[in-house]
């Protein structure tokens, strides 16, 4: 039996396969906002990012309303190291657990609120892949838009 606030988040891709899956704690909820802690329990290769240790801390936002989350990883003191935004399906929660559909664009935003938007091409290749619909696609870049602008005028959660 898992604890009151354990949730489990699934990431699948858009064909329902599962694509990566950890334990976080539930922080709060407000209205569409859900925020989880979470330590990463093994190391993980990264593409970008490199070598992620176990241990290492984040405070996730999912919004069940928005297509997008945002990862604030953070440093041994609980300062930013970086946040990690993923576009996505707005998620789901139900018995202790949170799915979203990721849509393969990132936002890697640094400290100093300077980003990077990652992988269109990933989007595109995967967009004729799982024939994404017309609307899956310009939510999907809506969601891209809502986030930079967010970033722009450091407004919640990079406030």
């Amino acid at each position: 039996m898992s604890e009151p606030d354990q949730i489990t988040v699934r990431v699948l891709k858009y064909d329902g396969t599962e694509h990566r899956r950890w334990n976080a704690r539930l922080e709060r909820q407000e209205n569409s906002l859900i925020v989880l802690h979470a330590a990463f329990d093994d190391e993980v290769q990264h593409d970008l990012l490199g070598n992620i240790r176990c241990g290492i801390r984040t405070i996730e936002y999912y919004w069940l309303d928005h297509w997008y989350n945002v990862f604030r990883f953070l440093e041994e003191d609980s300062t930013t190291k970086l946040f990690y935004c993923n576009v996505n399906v707005p998620p789901v929660i139900s018995g202790g657990i949170l799915s979203y559909i990721d849509l393969d664009i990132d936002i890697l935003v640094q400290p100093d609120f300077s980003y990077q938007v990652l992988d269109l091409d990933e989007f595109t290749v995967n967009a004729v892949r799982y024939r994404y619909s017309e609307q899956i696609k310009r939510q999907a870049r809506s969601a891209v838009d809502e986030l930079v602008s967010l970033i722009e005028t450091r407004q919640f959660p990079f406030s």
